[in-house]
């Protein structure tokens, strides 16, 4: 028998229902960081009570006061309700996104109809208020003709030794860090990522190269086109960056894997 203290969970379905919009809605919001749900083994959103306090005042704030998603963010934020970006790394992306737009002198909308995410998405990074995930940070760098070490911003040389406190890290969306092992003149990018549970790519994404990963702790699950590879603690694993491809963390702890891209334009 279920303890009367114990949180009812619902489906997005019923949460949708109780919201007053449609699940794709949801899913959209959960993109901005607006909520944040529970997974079940097989993947289903559970969402609390509180999240669905949270979505009523956002659903509010977008039919009543009339508010875009980057300024609903902006003053939950400021509420306390939403955490904003974590990191001075957040910052100088969001900077750096903003420069290179203007640079080309292109508005938000084409930006994010060409890329394939929401005006008030690309607005929120700009502004740093989110962290995009790696799916997503690939096609911005892809748009613009840049890598992922602009991200970064690992200019300059880099010296043979790399102690820990000295790499380059990124926040790359809710539970994926990604430290930079090495930069500067280098034919090989490689990254110490550290996946949190049920965290992952975001989008399938492409790019040219190739690709080499080992597992070092943890759980990985790895979908080449519409073939998925579970690894674990000591596997490796190989293939072309062409081919369509996104990961998750399908465990309990955290994953950390050594992750090498060949050339480093990710």
């Amino acid at each position: 028998m279920r303890s009367s203290s114990a949180k009812p969970y619902l489906k997005i379905g019923d949460v949708a229902r109780r919201v007053g919009v449609s699940p794709s809605v949801i899913r959209s919001w959960e993109s901005l960081g607006l909520t944040r749900p529970r997974r079940t083994e097989s993947k289903y959103r559970l969402y609390a009570p509180d999240d669905v306090k949270l979505l009523t005042r956002v659903r509010f704030l977008r039919k009543v006061r009339g508010l875009n998603a980057a300024a609903i963010v902006e003053l939950l934020r400021r509420e306390g309700r939403v955490k904003p970006a974590a990191g001075g790394n957040a910052r100088a992306i969001g900077s750096h996104l903003r420069r290179l737009r203007a640079k080309r002198h292109l508005s938000l909308a084409q930006v994010a109809r060409t890329v394939g995410i929401s005006v008030g998405f690309l607005s929120a990074l700009e502004r740093s208020q989110m962290s995009g995930s790696v799916g997503t940070l690939r096609k911005l760098a892809r748009f613009y003709k840049t890598n992922i070490l602009d991200f970064f911003e690992a200019t300059g040389d880099s010296s043979r030794q790399v102690r820990p406190e000295q790499r380059k890290v990124l926040e790359a969306g809710p539970g994926v860090q990604m430290e930079l092992l090495a930069w500067g003149n280098t034919v090989m990018e490689p990254h110490l990522f550290r996946v949190a549970p049920k965290a992952g790519s975001g989008d399938s994404y492409t790019h040219e190269g190739e690709e080499f990963l080992y597992v070092l702790r943890g759980e990985l699950a790895i979908t080449l086109e519409k073939e998925e590879f579970r690894l674990k603690a000591g596997d490796s694993f190989y293939f072309e960056s062409a081919t369509r491809h996104h990961w998750t963390n399908p465990g309990q702890a955290e994953t950390l894997v050594l992750w090498v891209n060949t050339p480093p334009t990710f």
